[in-house]
């Protein structure tokens, strides 16, 4: 399973990158909003520093409109994907851009007939919002598992990415569904690291070793 870092903050970038765990980013008006910068400054400066995809989001609610954006978008940098919200036009839009060679990731899935509307359309990625649905009283994870079973079946090469992650636990049941991708934002990617049994482990090691040199 690969890992997408869910930020505009390019620190935030940077240190994943310093880590080696960051496949790509991606990023949402909300997200770029919170920096108070320019929007095409943050999205070039985190596509130039960043190898993989690079998830930038349309504003538009109709075909046209997200056409253009998505043309605009896409030419900034080549791993541009461009975020094309789960509706009909939506849908309409990413099968343009589809056709034009251009990668789109769909977002704001919560149902597996959405998430087979945008295979067919010939999107790129598709991004079920688990804790979302978790916070509804739904089982975002067992969303994930239906459209990993239904892309297998037909053998569509949409990669689902599994958004909206509050913890390290939904990390575990992504990879366990077969997600191809978790975005996870910065302090969840760090909570990976941590475990009580780890920190207890090093700090005796250490304790010894101090005790070791002092009986040389």
């Amino acid at each position: 399973m690969k890992f997408f870092l869910d930020t505009a903050n390019v620190e935030e970038i940077k240190q994943g990158l310093a880590w080696g765990l960051v496949d790509g980013v991606t990023t949402n008006p909300t997200l770029v909003g919170r920096e108070g910068r320019d929007f095409e400054q943050v999205v070039k400066e985190i596509a130039g520093i960043v190898d993989g995809p690079v998830s930038a989001e349309v504003i538009g609610v109709t075909a046209p409109e997200m056409l253009e954006e998505a043309r605009k978008l896409a030419a900034w940098a080549p791993n541009i994907v461009v975020k094309i919200p789960l509706i009909a036009e939506g849908i309409k839009a990413v099968k343009v851009l589809s056709e034009e060679g251009i990668h789109t990731n769909v977002t704001l899935c919560f149902s597996a007939n959405q998430a087979i509307l945008a295979a067919k359309a010939g999107a790129g990625y598709i991004s079920p919002f688990v804790g979302r649905l978790d916070d509804i009283g739904h089982d975002g994870i067992e969303l994930v598992e239906q459209i990993r079973q239904i892309y297998d079946n037909y053998g569509w090469g949409t990669e689902i990415i599994v958004a909206s992650v509050r913890s390290p636990q939904t990390v575990t049941r992504a990879a366990l569904a077969g997600a191809d991708i978790a975005t996870v934002p910065f302090k969840v990617m760090g909570q990976l690291f941590k475990h009580t049994l780890t920190d207890k482990g090093l700090a005796a090691f250490l304790a010894d070793w101090e005790a070791y040199k002092k009986g040389q």
